[in-house]
């Protein structure tokens, strides 16, 4: 008996022993961050914003790699069949949840195979058009979609995403009838909504405000509680027309399942480092997000939340996956 109790014991110590040894040795080799979206979209922005701080911190290179296709479930599939080690990353934007509400054969189980890092930040939507269609209020656009029920299109960075559910959001409560046009990211997105080849577009407000402050896109209005510091002069949708409404979109770092504990707590607590410097809080800030780090616990109920949340907003709308 005091032999087998000796060999548990013995076996935990190097158990423990290992568990240290695999976080020090991690990472060995390139960091495989996958983006759900464009280049130059919200979330890859925020990508690369925390990919060089890691180079910085552990030596081993961070690679971007850009996967945008059928509402970032592209991009899910290839890091949910990664080897659960550590080295192949999601960067999740709100289209991780709105996915998993929406898409009825996805290739991947979204809370069985993925394990949550961290919360990385999160944004405002910004309501807004080309300043050719003379919209100068967001009660301008809601009158106008009334006036011409099914005719008016809203763009987004694809099905799915938390600029789509913000439109189905911002749809459902105005009560108005207007057609959802997917694109595969932001940019194409604001390219339309800047060219009037669509009539609004609901978006992440960091790749928006150079566009707001070179007069290139007429901002309406701001999905959070409070106006944004960055955008300042331009109210919520609250006060624009419709009281009580409030919408946030969010980023988070997300591993396969089964990434051992000790890899997801080392990248969490980095990445939260990172998001707590100034330079980079203050970056974020100036694009109008928010850092937010978290623990995994926190985020991985963050996800699930949301997931029932944008499944009844979806669900409501009647919105589907295309």
């Amino acid at each position: 008996m005091r032999q087998t109790v000796a060999g548990i014991a013995l076996a935990m110590v190097f158990a423990l022993a290992g568990s240290g040894a695999f976080a020090q040795a991690y990472p060995n080799k390139p960091i495989r961050m996958v983006v759900p979206f464009t280049p130059g979209s919200a979330t890859d922005v925020v990508a690369r914003l925390i990919g060089p701080r890691l180079v910085e911190s552990w030596g081993q290179p961070v690679v971007i790699d850009n996967r945008p296709s059928a509402g970032g479930t592209v991009a899910g599939g290839i890091v949910a069949a990664a080897p659960a080690d550590g080295h192949t990353l999601l960067l999740a934007s709100s289209v991780f949840a709105g996915s998993a509400a929406l898409y009825p054969d996805l290739p991947y189980d979204t809370l069985r195979d993925f394990a949550g890092v961290t919360q990385v930040g999160s944004t405002p939507m910004l309501i807004a058009t080309a300043p050719s269609l003379g919209m100068k209020s967001l009660r301008d656009l809601i009158a106008l979609a009334q006036q011409k029920p099914g005719q008016i299109n809203f763009g987004s960075s694809g099905i799915g995403s938390g600029t789509h559910v913000g439109g189905e959001f911002f749809k459902l409560a105005a009560g108005i009838n207007v057609v959802h046009v997917p694109y595969k990211g932001t940019p194409e997105a604001l390219n339309d909504a800047i060219a009037g080849r669509i009539q609004f577009v609901v978006t992440s407000v960091v790749p928006a405000i150079p566009l707001v402050r070179s007069s290139r896109l007429q901002a309406l209005a701001i999905t959070t509680r409070d106006r944004l510091a960055a955008l300042s002069e331009v109210p919520t949708v609250a006060e624009a027309a419709l009281p009580g409404f409030h919408y946030d979109g969010w980023y988070g770092l997300i591993a396969p399942a089964r990434t051992p504990r000790v890899v997801i707590n080392k990248l969490a607590q980095e990445v939260g480092r990172i998001l707590r410097l100034p330079e980079i809080s203050e970056k974020l800030a100036s694009q109008g997000a928010t850092a937010r780090p978290s623990t995994p616990e926190e985020f991985d109920q963050m996800v699930r939340n949301e997931i029932a949340i944008r499944g009844k907003v979806l669900k409501a709308t009647g919105a589907k996956a295309e």
